[in-house]
């Protein structure tokens, strides 16, 4: 593979009337281009990016930090790679790479960030699982990188872009769902920690229990680490209630699975003993029976929006972009099935 300075001595030209050609400059003659472009692509010639970026200034490329952990391998779904499917439909229009920033479970999220940022290895950032108070947040601010937020946060005074799923829709559809079948005693599966999605959940639930006249009892909020297993703690927690509630809601989709296990082991049918409704259509709870209620959405639609907001707050890109959707919650649809199909007062 030869470099630019190969080319030009292999063509006996300058190497500055090489890199105008290689570049597409006007002032190069259109059979100089030719024979440039043609030796460049006999000899396997590729641009020095690194260089060309620090000349400019920028990186052309766009960080997606997410969390990374045993859990997170041992229970990954599909939920970003449907992502990254969409961001880089939109991405390779503009000739920007996407890059997955995989912070360890044992590394605060803000260190793991502070130190990309200090690199400067990439030009905007998309962050994941934000947190009710997150550090990340303000300090993408205060750094001046133009990024968007998977999910809501208190932080950054509000003054940041961010998309969010429709928390309050789907805790909202399922209990007026579960109430419609005669339920009172509803549960819900919440995860531990202080993602902020579970603050917004929570909040949700109380308040579609509320609008049914039905009292908020805190020992039904069962939280869980969002995975298989704490979908099977879930249902050992949900089997020690000394009132045992008739339904579930799970905020993450996996759980569904983890749940059903633990069910079946205590003698107890979904859909028949215990109704539930999961979140998040996902293709493994496909193969559970009885099939699972929960909420449908468009992945790589949701990656596009997530890149065209991103690039609307890049000055490369905002006259592009200029629509660009800003503070959005992005809607799921109810999958009616059979793990809620019982109404309670026809149960025998």
């Amino acid at each position: 593979m030869k470099g630019i300075r190969q080319l030009a001595e292999h063509l006996d030209i300058s190497i500055g009337t090489v890199s105008r050609a290689l570049n597409g400059k006007a002032d190069v003659n259109e059979e100089t281009r030719k024979r440039v472009l043609a030796a460049a692509e006999e000899f396997g010639y590729v641009a020095n990016q690194s260089g060309r970026s620090l000349r400019q200034g920028t990186t052309n490329v766009i960080g997606l930090m997410i969390e990374s952990s045993k859990e997170t391998v041992e229970n990954s779904d599909n939920f970003f790679l449907g992502v990254t499917g969409g961001l880089q439909s939109v991405l390779s229009r503009h000739k920007l790479d996407l890059v997955m920033l995989p912070c360890p479970s044992d590394e605060d999220p803000y260190e793991y960030l502070k130190r990309m940022v200090a690199r400067r290895v990439v030009d905007a950032m998309i962050i994941s699982a934000t947190q009710r108070i997150d550090k990340r947040i303000d300090l993408l601010v205060k750094a001046k990188i133009p990024f968007v937020a998977l999910g809501r946060s208190s932080s950054g005074g509000g003054n940041f872009t961010w998309i969010d799923l429709d928390f309050e829709g789907v805790a909202t559809c399922a209990v007026d769902r579960l109430v419609a079948k005669g339920h009172r005693r509803i549960a819900i599966a919440a995860p531990s920690g202080e993602i902020n999605l579970g603050y917004i959940f929570v909040d949700a639930y109380r308040k579609a229990l509320e609008k049914h006249g039905i009292a908020y009892d805190p020992k039904l909020v069962i939280r869980v680490k969002s995975s298989e297993q704490g979908g099977y703690q879930a249902g050992d927690e949900l089997l020690r209630i000394e009132d045992k509630p008739t339904a579930i809601i799970l905020i993450y989709e996996l759980m569904a699975i983890g749940l059903y296990r633990r069910l079946v082991e205590a003698g107890i049918v979904p859909g028949r003993d215990l109704a539930v409704i999961g979140f998040r259509e996902e293709p493994r709870a496909k193969f559970l029976q009885p099939t699972l209620t929960c909420f449908r959405m468009s992945l790589p639609d949701l990656g596009a929006a997530l890149a065209e907001t991103l690039l609307a707050g890049m000055p490369a890109y905002s006259e592009t972009y200029r629509d660009g959707v800003r503070n959005r919650i992005w809607p799921l649809e109810l999958v009616p099935a059979e793990s809620d199909a019982f109404f309670l007062g026809s149960k025998t």
